[in-house]
């Protein structure tokens, strides 16, 4: 018995369709899309600096919430732009390793955002549940290997 080729070969391109049937309507569509990758970018970056700027701000919840807002950025960026090409542009095709790049940080910056969530949880828990050991068990070092791990 012969082997047979196993030589595995990649598609060039995938083609995006937008919203089928309404092709006549993506630039309409690709308004309040752009309004709200705009809105979520320059939101997040606002809180991003507001907590940076501010010394008052820089206690265990509020550096949380501008991880949270980095991992946004990076969701946003991670997919808006692939759909704002294809309704602003009609741009419909997108290379294989492209689309392979975008999974994994789609997925990558979800993962992330679940991590954050979790661990902005277990911030608000420590400070309900043992107030008087908050600063004590939340360090900064503590903090910091909570945020790698998240990004791990």
């Amino acid at each position: 018995m012969s082997m047979l080729n196993s030589t595995h070969h990649q598609p060039p391109f995938f083609l995006l369709p937008g919203i089928p049937g309404l092709e006549a309507s993506h630039i309409w569509i690709s308004i309040p899309l752009s309004i709200m990758y705009v809105t979520a970018i320059l939101g997040n970056s606002i809180i991003i600096h507001i907590i940076h700027k501010t010394p008052s701000l820089h206690e265990p919840q509020y550096v949380f919430l501008s991880l949270l807002a980095t991992t946004d950025i990076g969701m946003s960026a991670s997919t808006l732009p692939t759909v704002l090409k294809v309704f602003i542009f009609n741009h419909r095709e997108t290379e294989f390793h492209g689309c392979l790049a975008q999974m994994f940080f789609i997925h990558t910056f979800s993962s992330m955002e679940s991590a954050m969530l979790l661990a902005m949880a277990f911030d608000r828990f420590l400070a309900i549940r043992n107030p008087l050991r908050y600063t004590t068990v939340l360090t900064a070092s503590r903090i910091t290997q909570m945020g790698l791990a998240a990004v791990a």
